[in-house]
């Protein structure tokens, strides 16, 4: 029995001992089919603001009020309790990196339109416990489903640019129109911007997007497209214009840029 005991275990020495050599070249070759694999999108849709087109209150008022009413965003008062997919900041507040006293005063004296920033690397993503939100391959955008959010709001801690809400109570108390074409929220869950998910697969635009459209003088004023095709009006935009981004220096990599 002992003898059959120490040749088991020999046998398991040399079995772990040829385990041991062979990982190395197995886990090389599994690590080169990972980067093999795509880590970017096969596109990546992103949006440029004209912070001077889009001076006119006119212009943020639009697109503030297509993109709740499109998506049954309640208006509530209350600052701390508010529910926003698109909003206006301060320059100094949006850009607390560019801001400062020589700034010209179109800059600091009028608010920016501001939103999620859909970025490369979505920190909210990297924290969700359930996968709520997530980022797409097939297009960069970062979604939100509300129906997985357990409403923890991780997401909300990670996101540099407060572009998250969290439903304190039911939204239908605060709504006088209900869109039947979208779904509502319950309370706890956190909800955003998704580029109009919804919109996109009908290859429509963002609703904010088409309804600055509409306003006089405000042609240009946001552009949406995908920032990596060189051939798209965005990235046309982006070649031709100095651009910034909000909080770059967080490497977020952010897909909405502001032509100042």
């Amino acid at each position: 029995m002992g003898e059959t005991r120490r040749g088991f275990l020999k046998k398991a020495g040399y079995a772990a001992l040829g385990l041991g050599c062979g990982l190395p070249l197995f886990g090389a070759a599994a690590l080169g089919e990972r980067r093999a694999r795509p880590r970017t999108p096969a596109k990546q849709l992103g949006l440029v603001i004209d912070v001077r087109k889009c001076m006119d209150g006119r212009v943020a008022r639009a697109a503030i009020e297509a993109c709740h009413s499109e998506h049954n965003v309640p208006f509530i008062s209350d600052p701390l309790e508010e529910v926003k997919w698109v909003w206006t900041e301060p320059f100094e507040r949006a850009f607390p990196d560019q801001a400062h006293g020589r700034a010209p005063e179109f800059l600091r004296e009028n608010p920016v339109l501001v939103l999620c920033n859909h970025c490369s690397d979505p920190p909210c993503v990297r924290v969700c416990p359930t996968k709520a939100t997530w980022k797409r391959r097939s297009d960069g955008v970062v979604m939100m489903d509300m129906h997985r959010c357990i409403g923890c709001r991780y997401c909300m801690a990670a996101c540099p640019y407060g572009a998250r809400s969290f439903n304190w109570r039911d939204p239908r108390a605060h709504l006088t129109d209900v869109r039947a074409e979208y779904p509502t929220r319950t309370a706890g869950v956190v909800e955003k911007c998704t580029f109009c998910d919804e919109r996109l697969r009908e290859g429509r635009e963002p609703a904010c997007v088409e309804a600055v459209r509409c306003v006089p003088g405000a042609d240009g004023a946001m552009t949406f497209g995908d920032v990596s095709d060189p051939e798209s009006e965005a990235s046309r935009l982006l070649r031709a214009k100095f651009t910034i981004c909000r909080r770059v220096e967080l490497g977020t990599g952010p897909n909405v840029f502001y032509i100042v």
